[in-house]
C-alpha cells in the first residue's frame, strides 16, 4: 500500500517524537492533517458532477464497505503490501518482501510492529536498536483520525480527464491530488455507482507505487495484537532509552 497524501500525515505521527523528547506528536500531526485536507477543491465542471462530490461519495462507500487491496510501496523499497478493511473491526496492513511486518488500526489507534517502526525511523534519519525482548511488540499511538484516513481521498482532489481509464473492465475517472512536484497521488474511482476506489498510483521523490482495491463487500476478520504485545509510544521510547 503506498502512502497517500492523507495517510502520509498519519505515518508522520508514527515517526515524529519516537525517540525525541518533548510534547506528544499527536497534536502536531492532527494539525498537519487538517491543513492538508480540510479545504475542498473548487467546483469542477467536468461531466458527471464535481470532483469534490465524487470524492465524498467514494469516501463514504469505502468507509462503510469491507474490501481488500494489494500493491507496492513508496515507503519500503521492494516491499508488497496487503490491506484488509473491515468497518466493524478495523484495518490490517501486512508488509512482505524486502521487509516484513504488520500494521493495524482500530478506533483511531494505530499499531505498528517494532521492526517496521524502526525501519521507518531509519528512513527519516533516526537510527534505533530494537532490543530482542521488543522484537515482537507493536507500538501504539492515537491519531485523532478514523482508520479510514489511511485510504480516504483528499477533498482537494481534482478530476484529470486525460488520465481516465478502465480498471479491470470498469470505467474509472481519474482524481489527482498533488502536495508538491515530487508528491502526487492519482486515484481511479468508479465512474458509476457504487462509488468505489479502484486503483491508486503514487509518486514520492521519484519512487512510484500502484495499489488495486478488490473484494468489495467481502469481510475478512481483523484481529488486533494482544494487549501484552503492545506498548504506547512513550512506553516504547522509555524501554529503548529514548
Amino acid at each position: 500500500m503506498p502512502h497517500p497524501l492523507r495517510a502520509a500525515a498519519l505515518a508522520a505521527l508514527l515517526l515524529a517524537g519516537a525517540v525525541a523528547c518533548g510534547d506528544s506528536s499527536d497534536e502536531g500531526t492532527s494539525t498537519a492533517e487538517s491543513s492538508a485536507s480540510s479545504s475542498p477543491a473548487p467546483a469542477d465542471d467536468a461531466a458527471g458532477g464535481s470532483a469534490a462530490a465524487r470524492v465524498e461519495a467514494v469516501n463514504e462507500t469505502m468507509r462503510t464497505t469491507a474490501f481488500s487491496a494489494i500493491g507496492t510501496s513508496t515507503a519500503y523499497d521492494g516491499a508488497l503490501q496487503n490491506m484488509t478493511w473491515n468497518p466493524r473491526q478495523g484495518l490490517h496492513i501486512r508488509i512482505s518482501g524486502t521487509i516484513g511486518g504488520h500494521m493495524y488500526c482500530q478506533d483511531g489507534v494505530t499499531y505498528i510492529s517494532s521492526n517496521l517502526f524502526a525501519e521507518s525511523l531509519k528512513q527519516q534519519g533516526q537510527e534505533i536498536t530494537v532490543p530482542a525482548g521488543l522484537d515482537d511488540v507493536y507500538v501504539t499511538t492515537k491519531s485523532g483520525e478514523g482508520c479510514d484516513a489511511y485510504f480516504a481521498l483528499s477533498p482537494t482532489g481534482r478530476f484529470s480527464p486525460a488520465d481516465d481509464a478502465e480498471v479491470n473492465g470498469t470505467p474509472a475517472r481519474a482524481v489527482k491530488v498533488s502536495a508538491s512536484a515530487s508528491a502526487t497521488d492519482m486515484y481511479y474511482v468508479s465512474a458509476e455507482d457504487p462509488a468505489y476506489l479502484l486503483k491508486l498510483k503514487s509518486t514520492r521523490d521519484g519512487r512510484t507505487s500502484s495499489t488495486s482495491y478488490v473484494d468489495f463487500g467481502k469481510e475478512t476478520t481483523v484481529t488486533l495484537p494482544s494487549a501484552d504485545k503492545t506498548l504506547t509510544m512513550d512506553a516504547f521510547r522509555a524501554r529503548i532509552g529514548g
